[in-house]
């Protein structure tokens, strides 16, 4: 069997199949980043593009490329939802079976739509806490059953169907009368980015590429320092889209290839940009979605007056069960929440002490719960405190020091931070 290419022109017959399949998606003016980073600032809306993401891209090039008998052998791959969607609709067009594994992780929302745009043909199997973990299991089924594996980005077919939104953007840019200076693109496993650069690298060498990972889960930046590609030993799962442990061996020497620049953003960063998005401009994205305009805030003074930055939005698959962490996250990353265990002594007053003179500029309380120490009694207090202006922080600290109360800030990242997460 011939092996699939990889390179522009095979991004070009792969839209040439995907034209009368996907949409070709929005690409929307932003105002609020505009202003920013001092320059226009375009929003590639993938999160509109059927089943709501890119994935759909990659995998319905791929399994409508099977042969008849590849077709009847079933498929089956591994996701950490967005994929698995893409998948089962594919297959629902083709009428194809297909298994599809996903970890505990997997929201449930994405769960749901994996099922329902699979209209029957799909089974879902929840195995393992990571996505690599699922996919262990989807290729352990391919080798046990015969099953076609549809990898979520490390392979050819898959990379060129995501790089045909490359193609499309360079002509919506054209149309709006500019031109593209920097493409920011969300990395996960790499699959998408790699074929961006592939088609820009080829054909509009001047445009910047720069990746954009979530900091736990930096699979791409480990493997660009070590040389290859290698295992993360801990990822965060908030970005769920983006969260592999490890990148993909077709991926990674595209990317270091022809990728400029590889950044990382944090998830409070994250969340404050989801909420952004969707307060401002009515946009709802993922975290994933968010990783490529959440970075753009970095970068304010690296573009000229002139030059259009384009932020791919990459996917609108967000469970609306998670806005309270995203809440969370982002004002505890903007300064606006913190966490203290308070001390009170078991005397007249304590209370109001902290509450009149502690508490003098009218902070809320968003969390006040005492720590269990025995049957007995009870230990110090946790208690959660939100400001209108983060400046303020300073002026609170002070009061607390020279309170006669016991007062220790939990400071993000610590054990018990994270246990409130």
């Amino acid at each position: 069997m011939n092996q699939p290419r990889l390179d522009a022109d095979a991004v070009d017959a792969a839209a040439e199949i995907l034209r009368p399949v996907v949409r070709c998606t929005e690409l929307e003016h932003s105002p609020r980043l505009s202003a920013i980073v001092g320059t226009s600032v375009l929003l590639k809306r993938e999160n509109r593009q059927t089943t709501r993401s890119y994935k759909v891209r990659g995998a319905f090039h791929l399994i409508s490329g099977l042969s008849a008998e590849e077709q009847a052998r079933a498929v089956v791959t591994a996701s950490a939802g967005n994929h698995g969607q893409g998948v089962a609709w594919s297959c629902a067009r083709l009428g194809v079976e297909a298994r599809v594994y996903v970890p505990t992780t997997t929201p449930r929302q994405k769960r749901q739509r994996i099922l329902a745009l699979g209209e029957g043909r799909v089974e879902l199997i929840v195995t393992g806490t990571s996505y690599d973990e699922a996919g262990a299991a989807a290729l352990a089924d391919a080798d046990r059953t015969g099953a076609v594996l549809v990898p979520p980005f490390d392979d050819p077919r898959v990379i060129v169907g995501q790089g045909t939104i490359a193609p499309e953007l360079v002509e919506q840019v054209a149309q709006a009368g500019t031109a593209m200076h920097t493409v920011l693109v969300p990395v996960g496993g790499g699959g998408l980015i790699a074929g961006l650069a592939l088609w820009l690298k080829d054909r509009r060498p001047e445009v910047r590429v720069v990746g954009v990972e979530p900091l736990g889960a930096a699979s791409m930046t480990a493997a660009l320092s070590a040389g290859g590609p290698i295992s993360l030993p801990e990822v965060d799962t908030f970005v769920d889209g983006a969260a592999v442990a490890r990148v993909g061996e077709v991926t990674f020497p595209v990317v270091r290839d022809l990728v400029d620049e590889i950044i990382t953003v944090e998830a409070g960063a994250v969340s404050t940009e989801m909420l952004d998005l969707y307060q401002v401009e009515g946009i709802v994205a993922e975290p994933a979605g968010a990783l490529a305009s959440a970075a753009i805030r970095t970068m304010a003074g690296e573009f000229g007056s002139d030059d259009a930055v384009v932020c791919i939005v990459s996917g609108g698959n967000n469970d609306v069960s998670r806005y309270g962490e995203i809440l969370e996250r982002s004002l505890i990353h903007q300064g606006l929440r913190h966490y203290f265990m308070v001390t009170f002594p078991q005397q007249p007053g304590a209370l109001r002490h902290f509450l009149q003179d502690v508490l003098a500029e009218g902070e809320d309380i968003v969390v006040f719960d005492y720590v269990k120490k025995n049957n007995r009694e009870t230990g110090p207090a946790l208690v959660g405190i939100d400001l209108d202006d983060a400046a303020k922080l300073a002026g609170l600290l002070e009061r607390m020091e020279h309170s006669p109360l016991h007062i220790e800030q939990i400071p993000p990242g610590s054990p018990l931070f994270s246990f409130l997460m």
